[in-house]
């Protein structure tokens, strides 16, 4: 697709506009559409029920820690993914950065590629974020600060951040970051979803919300609309999608404009859930009404009733794809919970909120790692 792009490229400088308009259309039209329910039916039928963390190795306090050359972690990034392949995962949801692209495409994606060569050696697939709407709206290259003593996600960023998001005109800024990962990849079996935003509409009003971005639902209506049609240009093998998180998902006239596009337009349905087995239950029955395969990519609060026993063994029996969030406790701090920002917490929670196992690789609970392995079919 890229030498296509490039052969195109070079012709448009030598015929007039008119034929040069004709033969960018002739390659925009080979984008493929929407997966129709049919194929994504049989994409499930083909794929493992995926199970999985949302994975960012413990030495890194945000995406760009973990993703920038000087504080790309290769020896953390393999040790706990062999955790995670004995806790019987076969799959991780790990968030990626523009501002790493922008500055050394080449070397992001090899670095992009190290990590599917590590996650393979652990039969571990990937399922990749490109955007990210949550916690701090000013993403800034280069050294990233110190966690803040016991407050959940202290350093975590938004890509893009409030600058780009804000402007339409630069939304094109990131056009060539979709491209270039999602192109690079698009058939890669080791890269098994591709999420393109992660809750675009998300305010943040338990940290940042003084300093966000006002009407932000509809920025990032604009984007996302964008980021499909970027990624669906270059083909991909893999679904695309983009997770529910809030709002009334029970019928189709109660969906907000942004919830009614990432359910319509998407080639699996992934969502959020932090919230008891009940409720659990209530989102999984409401969505199942579009027919495709769904994907619970982020849940498991303890303290908010959220936990793995019961919930993993429910979405294993709806074979709903489970991704909790957070693995091995580290520099994002998520062993805190989300009201630390209004509380910050001076020492170690007597119950965890998210994260698994402590940095030495002892589990948090080994009941709970017992439970898991039960239900991976883990030996």
């Amino acid at each position: 697709m890229k030498d296509m792009q490039t052969s195109i490229k070079n012709v448009c400088r030598f015929v007039s506009p008119a034929i040069a308009i004709v033969v960018v259309f002739c390659a925009s039209a080979s984008a493929r559409e929407q997966w129709t329910i049919d194929q994504a039916g049989a994409w499930a039928r083909k794929t493992p029920w995926l199970v999985g963390c949302n994975f960012s190795p413990s030495t890194a306090i945000n995406q760009l820690e973990m993703w920038q050359a000087d504080t790309f972690d290769p020896v953390t990034i393999d040790r706990e993914l062999g955790l995670a392949e004995d806790l019987g995962f076969n799959s991780v949801r790990v968030f990626l950065h523009h501002i790493p692209y922008v500055q050394d495409s080449e070397g992001f994606l090899k670095r992009i590629d190290k990590f599917l060569e590590f996650a393979d050696k652990h039969k571990i697939g990937a399922m990749f974020v490109l955007l990210d709407s949550v916690w701090d709206p000013h993403p800034k290259a280069g050294k990233q600060r110190e966690p803040k003593p016991g407050l959940h996600n202290s350093g975590w960023v938004q890509c893009p951040g409030i600058e780009i998001l804000r402007d339409p005109a630069r939304h094109v800024e990131l056009k060539p970051y979709i491209q270039g990962v999602v192109g690079r990849f698009a058939n890669d079996r080791r890269v098994q979803v591709w999420d393109l935003f992660n809750e675009p509409d998300n305010e943040n009003g338990n940290s940042y919300g003084k300093i966000e971005l006002r009407n932000k639902h509809e920025y990032a209506l604009k984007l996302i609309e964008k980021a499909y049609a970027w990624a669906l240009e270059v083909n991909p093998a893999q679904p695309i999608t983009s997770g529910v998180w809030t709002g009334d998902w029970s019928g189709d006239e109660k969906l907000s404009p942004i919830n009614r596009f990432m359910l319509e337009r998407s080639d699996i349905i992934s969502y959020h859930n932090y919230a008891k087995l009940s409720e659990m239950k209530n989102a999984v029955e409401s969505l199942k009404r579009f027919h495709r395969p769904l994907v619970c990519t982020e849940y498991m609060a303890r303290p908010a009733g959220s936990a793995f026993d019961p919930i993993l063994g429910y979405l294993k029996n709806e074979r709903v794809g489970a991704y909790n969030w957070g693995f091995v406790a580290g520099k994002t701090q998520t062993i805190y919970p989300w009201d630390s920002w209004q509380k910050p917490y001076t020492a170690e929670p007597k119950i965890w909120f998210h994260d698994i196992f402590r940095q030495d690789g002892t589990p948090f609970d080994p009941r709970e790692v017992a439970y898991i392995k039960r239900i991976t079919g883990k030996k």
